[in-house]
């Protein structure tokens, strides 16, 4: 049996949707376009694995970060943080924006008459696998009795899941972009899911972080869980939420770096990307 619990958004629990249609057209339904997760030996083919079982209990574990925006629940959490937000302001969402220090997956911004107000930071994290997820998808499609190409071919490898690794490098990469965020006194949220903010407890020093509060921390952590609802699918839900400020960052990794940029320049980055197509749409 398939341990693929999610294919292009859709539960594999679900068997009356057509499944056929959905491998053909390969849609992304949180992106809202195809799949960009495809096959290096072929482009023209999407991979599509959201989620998967993993562990001795077999718990669904998130490895597509797309997964994550899911009815852009996890941006309409982060508008508290817009702190010099006004009614009658404009909300923009701009994907993909680098600035000095590393890039950010996106920047909700507050705008009026074309100018930026305010904004946060928000990256997004899975979990990275070791090996393929192929076969798995492979063997799900073989339970729906869907054609394929590869009848013959072993299907016996297996997937991994990299905790370490996956939580090393979203820390390193936090680490170098938070100073930038608190020297401008703007916020950066960390996305991710609860099972991988639980490891990251365990093996790093997490015991400086706590629900923000009041705090002004420059650094968030918003964590949520994964649940199958009675429909056969799955939504996800807040769990927690944590801060810190960039020497807590530190702290967690052992670490002392600087890195600094004037808000004039990200502000200046942002401001080149506002357009119509940016606007914040709930849906």
């Amino acid at each position: 049996m398939s341990r693929i619990v999610e294919l292009f958004g859709c539960s594999s629990a679900e068997r009356a949707i057509d499944w056929p249609l959905i491998i053909q057209e390969q849609q992304c339904p949180f992106l809202r376009k195809k799949c960009y997760k495809v096959r290096k030996s072929d482009p023209s083919t999407a991979i599509g694995s959201c989620t998967v079982l993993h562990g001795k209990e077999l718990e669904p574990v998130i490895i597509c970060p797309s997964r994550l925006i899911d009815q852009r629940q996890i941006f309409v959490d982060c508008f508290h943080l817009l702190t010099s937000h006004e009614p009658g302001n404009e909300l923009h969402l701009i994907p993909e924006v680098s600035i000095p220090g590393g890039s950010v997956d996106y920047f909700l911004v507050s705008a009026r008459d074309g100018k930026i107000r305010d904004f946060v930071g928000i990256e997004l994290q899975t979990m990275d696998t070791t090996g393929t997820v192929w076969p798995e998808r492979q063997r799900l499609l073989r339970e729906f009795g869907i054609p394929r190409e590869d009848e013959h071919e072993m299907l016996t490898k297996t997937y991994g899941i990299n905790w370490k690794m996956t939580a090393k490098t979203i820390l390193v990469q936090i680490h170098h972009k938070v100073k930038t965020f608190e020297h401008i006194h703007k916020k950066l949220v960390l996305v991710l899911q609860d099972k991988l903010l639980a490891y990251m407890n365990r093996e790093f020093n997490f015991s400086h972080l706590a629900h923000p509060g009041l705090r002004s921390d420059s650094m968030h952590f918003h964590a949520y869980r994964l649940e199958a609802r009675t429909d056969n699918s799955y939504r996800l839900f807040m769990e927690l939420r944590w801060s810190t400020d960039s020497d807590g960052i530190a702290r967690c990794l052992d670490l002392q770096a600087d890195a600094r940029v004037e808000l004039e320049q990200v502000s200046r980055i942002l401001q080149n990307k506002l357009s119509a197509g940016t606007i914040f749409t709930p849906v």
